[in-house]
């Protein structure tokens, strides 16, 4: 049997009073954590904010209270091990009110990581003691030396619900992955939060350059086991692997007399912020020319056609669906890439990563959503993209499904290359209630075309309003292709309008198709 960190064995000592917590023999895999979370889909969802010791709770631990508490940097997990990778863990307590439990495996055993309060520097607090050694973590953070053979950085951190963040080289942190999302941006209904309850961590090989952890995903309409397989660098890849279990209704009402059958099932969903940008029609009293971790959302479809949607920070909630079956890849996307663009010295927008899902294999018949919901200021995550199956899983049968995520700035990664680059609204001239629509286009491809021969810009829009002029420039300034479209709304039109437009030459279509929805004022 290979050696337990130090840490483990520390942890074990530190139980003043209790019998040292052994390893068990067991090979930790998928299908260890899938038939686990079969077992707690046969029962009723049991919240884990029943376990919070009182002195936790959010009416005696307050966010002052709160940031006292630091985890104790030496107490790393294999840091006296020499190991690539490190691990971290955040206190529970003020709004992280769903413990979760920790374990160490290796090829062979596994081990419970065990709640201790030396872990931690509480400063002027005195609340040790009131914390059982059986309270779990609220999450916890990775480190590699990722940028600097010399410094541990944070490279990922998994905290809250079923949240996490991760990093590659060079970036910092902007919108957020999840396990699952459930009937999100759903108007009669509310969202669904599914949590991560247990996090089983593989402890690696000296020289490993990726990091293995499995997950017991739960909720109150299903339980789930994820594998994600974690390989830092300049690009930042995941592998995930999943097994979901939808609860019986019987289960689910056991919990909750009006819960209704969920309607969307968000496989691996993005939550990002969009606050302005240069697509903006609601303006912010700001310095800053935009305010945004990401400017649109990219889609790749199955017969390889891409369509770009700038994001938007709609007046009220704008919930898109796309049908999308045996989709190819989609992400949130910031494209934008320059100080300049932000003029923020604090938040480093042109740093923060893109992240791009790719599924495996044929998901099948299902749809792409895109849910904006308006934000009155920066500190709101209002973006959310997820793929929904059109054929929802029976209750208790498994549900498998696979998919990775890149978190880039594209350096090393070209998704796609004769894309839309900008996107401005503004006041049509000489047009009544016209909206001028401006859109560059630019890549290799492109790049080819000679001003003497412009490419078409193919443009339509929904049946609620009309495109009445359709012009196309070479911007030589910007190594760009512009688009001028002036789009009319019919009278008295109150309904959103629908916009696609592609660059061709004949039948040959030469870039992304741009899609946009514009609401009236």
């Amino acid at each position: 049997m290979r050696r337990f960190s130090c840490l483990v064995l520390t942890i074990g000592l530190a139980l003043a009073g209790k019998a040292l917590i052994g390893a068990e023999s067991a090979q930790v895999n998928l299908d260890y954590v899938a038939q686990r979370a079969l077992e707690r889909a046969r029962q009723p969802f049991h919240s884990p904010r029943a376990d919070v010791p009182k002195v936790l709770r959010q009416e005696n631990l307050n966010y002052d209270k709160y940031r006292e508490i630091e985890f104790r940097h030496d107490r790393a997990l294999w840091a006296a091990d020499g190991l690539p990778f490190r691990v971290e863990f955040f206190h529970p307590g003020y709004l992280y009110q769903e413990p979760v439990h920790v374990y160490e495996f290796t090829a062979t055993h596994v081990q419970p990581i065990r709640f201790v309060q030396d872990f931690f520097n509480y400063r002027a607090l005195h609340i040790q003691n009131e914390i059982p050694a059986d309270t779990g973590y609220a999450g916890l953070r990775l480190l590699n030396q990722l940028n600097d053979s010399n410094k541990w950085d944070e490279i990922g951190a998994f905290l809250g619900a079923s949240y996490f963040r991760l990093l590659g080289k060079g970036q910092r942190y902007g919108q957020s992955a999840r396990g699952l999302a459930l009937d999100c941006g759903e108007p009669d209904r509310p969202e669904e939060f599914p949590i991560f309850t247990d996090w089983w961590l593989g402890k690696p090989q000296p020289d490993a350059r990726g990091l293995t952890l499995f997950a017991m995903l739960d909720s109150v309409s299903c339980v789930g086991a994820y594998q994600l397989i974690i390989r830092p660098g300049e690009t930042t890849v995941v592998d995930v692997e999943a097994v979901l279990y939808l609860r019986e209704t019987n289960m689910v009402q056991a919990v909750d007399a009006n819960r209704r059958p969920i309607r969307t099932i968000g496989l691996a969903p993005l939550t990002s912020m969009f606050w302005f940008g240069k697509n903006s029609e609601r303006k912010f009293d700001d310095y800053r020319p935009e305010v945004h971790d990401t400017d649109g959302l990219l889609a790749r479809m199955d017969g390889g056609e891409m369509l770009w949607h700038p994001l938007d920070n709609p007046a009220v909630m704008r919930h898109q669906v796309f049908f999308a079956p045996n989709i190819r890849g989609f992400g949130l996307f910031q494209r934008e890439r320059t100080f300049a663009a932000y003029q923020d010295s604090f938040n480093f927008y042109h740093l923060v990563p893109t992240v791009w899902v790719e599924p495996h294999g044929n998901w099948g018949d299902g749809d792409l959503h895109l849910v904006q919901l308006s934000a009155s200021y920066e500190g709101f995550d209002n973006i959310v993209a997820f793929w929904d199956p059109r054929d929802k899983p029976a209750p208790l049968k498994p549900f498998r499904f696979g998919y990775t995520l890149s978190w880039t700035r594209g350096a090393d990664m070209k998704l796609s290359d004769d894309k839309v680059v900008s996107t401005r609204i503004g006041l049509g001239p000489n047009c009544v209630n016209c909206r001028q629509i401006v859109i560059d286009f630019a890549g290799p491809g492109l790049d080819t075309l000679s001003e003497g021969d412009p490419p078409q810009a193919i443009a339509n829009c929904s049946t609620n309003a009309a495109i009445v002029d359709n012009q196309v420039f070479h911007v030589p300034e910007l190594n760009a292709w512009r688009v001028i479209l002036k789009m009319q709304p019919n009278s008295g039109n109150t309904d959103p309008v629908d916009l696609r437009c592609t660059l061709q030459k004949g039948t040959n279509i030469l870039s992304e198709t741009w899609t946009y929805q514009w609401s009236p004022p």
